[in-house]
């Protein structure tokens, strides 16, 4: 069965490699959009008309599932394009309720473009699961850039994880599939004093029992 997954840019090969990692005898089929990146300083109106198309290329394509691997695109538009699909789609956003879970000291820090953190999904995630928690966002405006074109500035990445740290976050929340290129950067900076999740096998797992439902 041919697995979709979309991304605005290098961040789904991450989400794309691990999909094909966990489930050898589907095809994984990746679309990416560098040309609109970043998505995550533009408007859901505007972002609606670039995935629209990319995502109805995907079906003609035989995609039989969309994996949008991309948490600005699924905070902001996932409800209106499953008005617009037919096929399933699955979504990937912040890992508010794991981490509120899981966090000890009751501030954790979720790592996300602007838009996702604007939209209100990610307000309805934070009034659902950490109602108690206090919840960290650190400007990471500039990250999904310097990662799709290789240039990490690891002091400025380094300036923001410290930040959190010296609040008591104790779970940082990669709330962007480009920060999953970084993450082992992330843990390095931390050196065990928090810990980093994303939602890369959540995601797995929910598209197991999508496909399990498939005819």
């Amino acid at each position: 069965m041919k697995i979709g997954v979309f991304d605005s840019g290098v961040g789904g090969q991450s989400v794309a490699n691990a999909i094909a990692k966990a489930l050898p005898e589907h095809q994984v089929e990746l679309r990416e959009d560098h040309e609109h990146i970043p998505y995550g300083i533009r408007q859901p109106a505007e972002i609606l008309g670039f995935v629209v198309p990319i995502l109805q290329s995907m079906v003609d394509d035989g995609c039989a599932v969309i994996v949008v691997a991309c948490n600005t695109v699924s905070t902001t538009l996932i409800d209106k394009l499953r008005q617009e699909f037919s096929i399933p789609l699955i979504a990937m956003e912040p890992m508010v309720k794991p981490a509120a879970a899981m966090t000890k000291t009751g501030v954790i820090a979720v790592c996300a473009t602007p838009t996702t953190l604007a939209s209100e999904r990610y307000r309805q995630l934070k009034a659902d699961y950490a109602i108690d928690v206090q919840v960290l966002e650190p400007d990471c405006s500039d990250w999904a850039g310097m990662i799709e074109h290789h240039q990490v500035d690891s002091r400025k990445l380094a300036e923001r994880i410290q930040e959190v740290l010296d609040q008591s976050a104790d779970v940082i929340v990669l709330g962007c599939t480009h920060y999953h290129w970084i993450e082992d950067d992330i843990k390095a900076l931390i050196a065990g004093r928090a810990t980093v999740i994303q939602p890369e096998q959540a995601v797995i797992a929910q598209l197991r029992r999508v496909l399990g439902q498939l005819p």
